[in-house]
């Protein structure tokens, strides 16, 4: 069985963290374009039922999902509440508060 150095375990978690952002980024930009392409749809729907109903909702679900977008993006980005530095100082609080209880 072979053991890893310190540097080596380091270097695996800063590529495990870097590939979590990676994902956390690319669903983030699905949630875009379907976003964009629901959208456009709704307002496409809209504009075609427009003398029926009188009334341009497609605003209702542009500004709620919009806002959904908008929390998903701050959750992915580093300028969110949680930013990227963040999640390392609460686990190496935590750490060190384990060792500590020994």
């Amino acid at each position: 069985m072979l053991k890893k150095t310190g540097g080596e375990i380091v270097e695996d978690n800063k590529y495990l963290r870097a590939k979590k952002k990676v994902e956390e980024l690319k669903a983030f930009y699905i949630h875009l374009i379907v976003f964009i392409l629901v959208n456009i749809m709704f307002v496409i729907i809209n504009v075609l039922t427009f003398e029926e109903s009188g009334h341009w909702w497609f605003v209702y679900p542009l500004m709620g999902w919009g806002i959904g977008l908008a929390a998903h993006g701050l959750s992915v980005s580093s300028f969110g509440i949680f930013g990227s530095n963040w999640e390392d100082r609460k686990i190496k609080e935590y750490m060190d508060k384990d060792t500590s209880d020994d």
